[in-house]
């Protein structure tokens, strides 16, 4: 019988994580099965109960339950503590362990399938909410030349910024008093392109040759990827990518084996595309 794994979420008929989970088991030979699982908001401490109860292994978390799945590991990684938030979890005995994943997933789709550096670049970070929170920290590691947290409500983004001063040159901005000069990487953490909206970003936001990256995916162009190119980017992408790698860093804590990211990424692309 296959080892159990699933992610958790309301809605999550749109997951692509059981297509990806899929994928990583043949690719590594892993006896894995994987399925997107409901839970009605209020819920979400049961259901994990109930899936490890019944022999499940590993989750998946995505909206609205990452600051919920922290609250209930008992064991938490670095990377969580510093988001507050948690994307994966699994069982030791009785405890609930849980890591986020997100930021790596986002740094190594810029390193490693983009060849985008992010050392000495003066990067911006739009939104302050829970993906903000999740890639902060990586991006910090990165040791950029600055980063910049935008938000809308700017006492949020002080809030952020605040979290993290001591881990590198980082501080906050309202969207509509951005900093002179414009940035080497923009990062739209925002909810904005699923609704199909923007960011109110003024002229000069990115630097011309720069790379705008969108943390949210579709099949065709997002509004902030339209936007990237429209400003002159030499990159504007979405965060496809970052999706596959955030969830490739889940299957190497549950398995031990890091599967490969390229192929999973093109058959995905082509799936949406289809």
């Amino acid at each position: 019988m296959p080892d159990r794994y699933a992610v958790m979420g309301h809605p999550i008929a749109h997951s692509k994580s059981p297509f990806i989970h899929r994928r990583f088991a043949v690719d590594t030979g892993e006896p894995v099965a994987y399925d997107a699982l409901l839970v009605e908001p209020g819920g979400f401490r049961d259901a994990v109960e109930r899936f490890h109860a019944e022999g499940g292994r590993g989750l998946n978390v995505t909206i609205p339950f990452k600051e919920e799945a922290f609250a209930l590991s008992g064991r938490r990684s670095d990377r969580a503590a510093r988001a507050g938030a948690v994307n994966t979890l699994w069982f030791d005995g009785a405890a609930v362990c849980g890591d986020n994943t997100d930021g790596v997933g986002l740094v190594r789709d810029l390193r490693r399938n983009l060849a985008v550096g992010i050392e000495g670049r003066s990067v911006l970070l739009l939104g302050a909410g829970g993906a903000a929170r999740g890639v902060i920290g990586p991006l910090l590691d990165e040791r950029p030349q600055r980063l910049v947290v935008a938000n809308r409500t700017l006492s949020r983004a002080v809030a952020l910024a605040g979290r993290f001063a001591g881990q590198g040159r980082v501080s906050a901005a309202a969207l509509d008093t951005l900093p002179a000069g414009g940035f080497d990487l923009v990062v739209n953490a925002t909810a904005a392109s699923l609704a199909g909206d923007l960011p109110p970003l003024p002229r000069g936001t990115l630097r011309p040759g720069g790379v705008a990256y969108d943390t949210a995916y579709a099949a065709r162009p997002t509004p902030f990827v339209e936007w990237g190119a429209g400003e002159g980017a030499a990159l504007a992408t979405d965060g496809l990518g970052m999706l596959v790698e955030q969830a490739a860093e889940s299957f190497r804590l549950w398995r031990g084996r890091e599967p490969r990211t390229g192929p999973v990424i093109e058959a995905l692309r082509a799936h949406l595309a289809g």
